[in-house]
This record gives structure tokens, C-alpha cells and sequence, in this order.
């Protein structure tokens, strides 16, 4: 018995976001699903805003040798009217042997041809950049299982801690994440994989500065340093860390989920700024936010040596915490 026979994807393919990854993943697929069916398809790319009706027109037409084509327009947002219209017109009766491929931002800015290719029956792959926290754990979890893996929530939102939203880096770490383990990625794998390895970021300096352990703040600091990690987003965070502190303390001692909608940040940040937060008194919080800032105008300002005023900022951080947790005029500075 033969094998089940590869599906051909749709004649007309509209990837509609302004997410570069997704909607590289996007066009990708539809090519490869193309070259599954047709291993000698061919393939080309134009950018819609230079390309005129009668190139495409020529590409789109029968071919007198057969065979599959795959025809990639980026930028559909940019697409002059007189092709709007070529191609609105024939994405209402498709060659099947050609696919279609049409990326568009997704703004108002060309609207009308997004929303025309919708009409004429295309197939709408959303790539669209993931605003919501949820959204982002999902990616994360969907990666991890792409690469076989599995991954709790919690895993996922400690790697968003440790890495960023930036989808790119984001998947770079899911599958490094994968090579390096079993594919079992919990709180603890992520812990342990981002202690000690050159993705280090500054929310590992920020989370040991704001609960004063001076060694392991300056430890994280200098490898990432040592590594070529920016001080920008090192001071940033930094920052982020000291004024998330701030304002979840400042917003009492209600539960994480409740408070989440009226601070405007998951709850499982919330959470670890609630942990953090021991120790700390309004005046010392003041401090190291004034330290954090100083910290961020000298790295934003090209001072002389960035890494020492970051270094100086850990130590002024922790040295609030400490000093402001004790009676006025005591303890060390």
C-alpha cells in the first residue's frame, strides 16, 4: 500500500501580522508544504511595493512546462492599485498548481487588499506580535512542544523572565533548552540551565540586587559583562526590578491575582515583587530608586565605564534595602 500523499496548501495564502518570526514560520511552511507535494517547485519573491501587474501576471499565468510554482509578495501593504486589482481578480478563481503567498502588516495601511484577499477565499495565517502575557506563555509552551518537549506554565513565565518577550530569542532558548535536557522543562531546568551559561540577562543582576545578595548580583553582572550583554537593558532591568518592588509594595498586601488587573502586570510577577519586597521600607525603595535612575542616566549618557556604575548601583541597591530595613542611623553603607 502507498502512503498517504501530501496535502498541497491553498491557492492563495494571506500571513497578516506584524510579527517577523511568525510570519517567516508562515511562508515558510507554505513552501515547504509546496516542495512536499513538488520537490521541484519553483519558488520566487518580490517585494509588492516595486513589482508591476505584468511581472506578476506573467508568474501567475499557465506554464507551458507544468510543475508547481510558489509566488511570495512581501509587504502587501505597499501594493499600488492597479495590482490591488490584478491580484483581487484572480484570487477569485486561483490556478491550484500556484500558490499565492501574500504578507501584510496588518495596520490600516493597505487595508483594502487584506481585507479583499479575505473575501476572494484566501487562507488567513494571523502573525500578529503577541501582546498578552498568556499569549507569550503559550508561545513558549507550543515551542517546547514543537521540539518535543513538554513545559509547565511555570517554566514557561521563568523563561520569559530570564529572556524577554522578543519571539526570536524566545525560541532560540526553547530549543536550546530541548538539545540540552531531556525535554523536560521545569522552573527548576530553567534555574539551573540560566545560573551559570552566557545568556545571563539583567533581570538575574535585578532579582539578586533587590534582595540584597550583593555576591550573586555582582557575579551575574560581571559575566554578563564578560560575555557582551549591553548595560542598557542590564540598567533597565535593574530599574524594572527596584519600581516593580515599589509599587507592588505600595499597593498593599492583597492577593496577586486580584491586584494583577489594577497594577496592570501578571500575577506571577506580582508574586515575586510580594517575596522581594520583605525587607524593604518606603525610604529605602526611594533610594534605590534614585540609585537605579542615577545608574540609568550614566549608561544612557556614555559614561567612561559603564560596568563600574553598575556596579555601583548594585551595591547602592542592596545597601538601601539593608539600611532602610534598619533603625534610622544604623546599619552599614
Amino acid at each position: 500500500m502507498g502512503g498517504v500523499s501530501p496535502a498541497s496548501p491553498a491557492p492563495v495564502v494571506l500571513v497578516l501580522g506584524d510579527e517577523e518570526l511568525l510570519a517567516t514560520r508562515a511562508v515558510a511552511a507554505t513552501t515547504e508544504a509546496a516542495r512536499a507535494v513538488d520537490p521541484g517547485a519553483d519558488v520566487r519573491e518580490y517585494e509588492a511595493g516595486s513589482v508591476s501587474p505584468g511581472e506578476i501576471a506573467e508568474m501567475l499565468s499557465p506554464s507551458l512546462f507544468g510543475g508547481r510554482r510558489v509566488l511570495i509578495l512581501r509587504s502587501g501593504q505597499d501594493a499600488r492599485k492597479d495590482l490591488v486589482t490584478a491580484l483581487l481578480a484572480y484570487a477569485k478563481n486561483p490556478d491550484p498548481e500556484v500558490h499565492l503567498v501574500v504578507t501584510h502588516l496588518g495596520g490600516a495601511k493597505g487595508k483594502a487588499f487584506a481585507d479583499g484577499l479575505r473575501a476572494a477565499g484566501a487562507e488567513v495565517v494571523p502573525a500578529a506580535k503577541l501582546k498578552g502575557h498568556r499569549d507569550r506563555v503559550a508561545f513558549v509552551r507550543d515551542e517546547i512542544r514543537r521540539g518535543g518537549g513538554r513545559c509547565t506554565d511555570d517554566a514557561a513565565e521563568a523563561l520569559l523572565a530570564a529572556v524577554g518577550n522578543d519571539l526570536r530569542e524566545l525560541a532560540s532558548a526553547c530549543s536550546q533548552l530541548i538539545a540540552d535536557t531531556d525535554g523536560r522543562i521545569g522552573v527548576d531546568t530553567v534555574a539551573r540551565y540560566y545560573r551559570g551559561r552566557a545568556e545571563v540577562s539583567g533581570f538575574t543582576v535585578a532579582d539578586a540586587a533587590v534582595v540584597g545578595d550583593v555576591p550573586a548580583a555582582l557575579e551575574a553582572l560581571r559575566w554578563a559583562l564578560h560575555v557582551g550583554v549591553d548595560p542598557v537593558p542590564i540598567a533597565d532591568a535593574l530599574a524594572d526590578g527596584v519600581r516593580t518592588v515599589a509599587r507592588v509594595s505600595s499597593a498593599g498586601r492583597g492577593n496577586a491575582y486580584q491586584l494583577a488587573s489594577s497594577l496592570g502586570m501578571p500575577a506571577w510577577k506580582i508574586e515575586r515583587a510580594q517575596r522581594q519586597g520583605r525587607g524593604w521600607t518606603p525610604e529605602g525603595l526611594v533610594e534605590a530608586m534614585r540609585a537605579a535612575a542615577d545608574c540609568n542616566a550614566a549608561v544612557k549618557g556614555g559614561a567612561e565605564d559603564r560596568g563600574y556604575a553598575l556596579e555601583r548601583a548594585v551595591f547602592a541597591v542592596a545597601g538601601a534595602r539593608r539600611g532602610g530595613a534598619t533603625p534610622a542611623g544604623g546599619g552599614p553603607r
